[in-house]
């Protein structure tokens, strides 16, 4: 897996379909490996390119997954084109199925109380199969307690949504605390839990979910500023590549 990475500004994406993405989560909860997500937008990879510690923590991670169109986008301008993206949320909703199915364990840290509250209820009605051993919201003063908490449930699959880079820092320090798929879902709970809606399959298809949410979200204009200073730099490499 790690040998097909592709690097994108410093940061190096493995490129793979997301069937075998998913073949490869399977055999990883058949075996209970170790295994750390992340899924890096073009906001994450230019925070990465500054914070060098930050770098060596995602292109350390198991599996780095290109979460945002511009990611593709930027692959196809380098010259080293992606088989396509694979969404934070889509990579949940498939651990929720597979760990439903399987009747694992599973641990949701992070996001508003109420967003967390609503996310375990849909896991009680919807997933039922699922062994729900623990959530908590991100607004935490003692992180050693919730560490110790998971540590004692053993969960199988550990979602933690703190937003980047915390969420990255926070597993990176405590996976080896206890083997399970960890992945950061930055703010996948806010709509598996109903609390907002993603954009239509057609928008998504489009790569335009990234405009649904700012329209959905204005305020996410400072963040979506990102978005802009990624391309230029992708076309600085790739002159760079050609000279």
């Amino acid at each position: 897996m790690r040998k097909n990475r592709i690097d994108i500004l410093g940061t190096k994406f493995d490129n793979f379909t997301e069937k075998q993405f998913h073949k490869y989560l399977i055999d990883d909860l058949d075996v209970k490996s170790n295994r750390f997500i992340v899924t890096p937008n073009p906001e994450i990879v230019l925070f990465a390119r500054d914070n060098p510690k930050f770098s060596e923590i995602v292109n350390d991670a198991d599996y780095v997954i290109p979460d945002g169109i511009g990611i593709i986008k930027g692959a196809n301008t380098l010259g080293t084109p992606m088989h396509g993206r694979i969404t934070g949320f889509d990579t949940l909703m498939f651990l929720m199925k597979t760990a439903n199915k399987r009747g694992s364990k599973i641990y949701l840290l992070g996001s508003k109380p109420n967003v967390i509250e609503a996310s375990a209820k849909r896991i009680k009605t919807e997933f039922k199969d699922i062994k729900l051993v623990g959530y908590h919201d991100g607004y935490f003063k003692d992180e050693q307690a919730i560490v110790d908490d998971i540590v004692a449930k053993k969960p199988d699959i550990i979602f933690v949504a703190l937003g980047s880079p915390k969420q990255e820092y926070f597993i990176n320090n405590y996976k080896k605390l206890n083997p399970a798929v960890w992945i950061g879902v930055g703010g996948s709970f806010d709509v598996f839990s109903g609390t907002k809606k993603r954009a239509p399959k057609i928008i998504q298809k489009s790569g335009m979910e990234w405009f649904y949410r700012l329209v959905k979200e204005p305020s996410r204009i400072g963040r979506m500023m990102a978005i802009p200073k990624y391309m230029k730099l992708i076309k600085k490499e790739r002159k760079n590549k050609e000279n």
